[in-house]
């Protein structure tokens, strides 16, 4: 089973606009409402690829309802903490004319100590069944950035870490199985800009370094850098047949690499899988709601260089 934890979940709403105009009345062509935030992306990727999911989430007032009613049309294991906040909701604004997309981000309301005590106790019993456990997503307002690092002693288990920042400088000295920041979450958590390639060799040997043994670097649509104990490696991503929403691509590659595992591949196939999951996920308007035959066809054509 694939243990997916987050405290950060949303309920998405996407709009589409033939040509946006900043600072005028815009009509939407489309819009679109559902579950998203990276813990429930990341979930429902897993599931679309076949995975055996437990998800954990933090949910609260009138949008859990509607997350609950969107998920639904899955058979998707959940468990919620019940807050007092509520899920916060994000918006999508996709300009078709300059293939733009914009994220308004809403930050998610604190969480009380009794709920976060809560979190982990039922971290605690869902980690000790997981095969491959995946913390993801920003940590609430007030929230110690050392919180994952306790959850993160709990696993027993190959655990995946995605995010940034104090929080994922925390989970290191856990030896994480893989970290997965994406390059400006990267610069973002260790205080610096990276510049050219020998920069972010010296970044991703760093966070080795700090425990993690493995380190995953994306970049969008340039390739992303692998360190571990396999060697190092950069994957080269297809192109997408065509572009429609970025949003959740990280959360989807996470997702299936944490299923690749549980199907016994290697940590190189499972980030080839990965790297397929991204970029289905950008050619289609809803995050994560992933096609594995599609996955499987772009996997093939990521093309892995070893380096150093």
């Amino acid at each position: 089973m694939i243990v997916i934890g987050g405290l950060t979940p949303a309920w998405q709403h996407i709009l589409v606009f033939e040509d946006f105009r900043p600072g005028r009345v815009n009509r939407a062509s489309e819009t679109r409402w559902c579950a998203s935030g990276k813990v429930l992306n990341a979930a429902l990727a897993a599931y679309h690829l076949g995975g055996l999911v437990r998800v954990l989430a933090a949910v609260g007032g009138q949008t859990r309802r509607q997350i609950e009613d969107d998920l639904e049309v899955f058979e998707l294991d959940y468990r919620w903490v019940v807050t007092e906040s509520p899920t916060r909701v994000c918006v999508t604004v996709i300009d078709r004319a300059r293939q733009e997309v914009t994220e308004l981000v809403e930050e998610a309301g604190p969480l009380t100590q009794a709920e976060l005590d809560q979190f982990a106790a039922a971290w605690r019993e869902e980690v000790a069944k997981a095969r491959v456990a995946l913390l993801i997503g920003s940590l609430p307002t007030r929230t110690s950035p050392d919180y994952y690092r306790e959850l993160a002693a709990s696993a027993c288990c190959p655990l995946i870490v995605d995010c940034a920042g104090p929080p994922l400088l925390a989970t290191l000295n856990r030896r994480p199985f893989l970290v997965k920041p994406n390059r400006e979450e990267l610069e973002r958590t260790l205080g610096c800009s990276i510049r050219g390639d020998e920069e972010l060799r010296r970044a991703i040997e760093e966070l080795r370094a700090q425990g993690a043994e493995r380190v995953l670097v994306t970049n969008g649509p340039a390739p992303a850098w692998f360190s571990g104990p396999e060697g190092k490696f950069r994957f080269h991503p297809p192109g997408a047949a065509h572009k429609v929403n970025p949003i959740g691509s990280g959360d989807a590659l996470a997702g299936a690499i944490a299923v690749a595992l549980t199907q016994g591949k290697n940590i190189i196939e499972a980030i080839k899988i990965g790297m397929g999951a991204a970029v289905d996920n950008l050619e289609q308007l809803l995050p994560c709601r992933l096609r594995p035959t599609r996955v499987a066809e772009l996997a093939a054509q990521v093309w892995v260089e070893q380096i150093g």
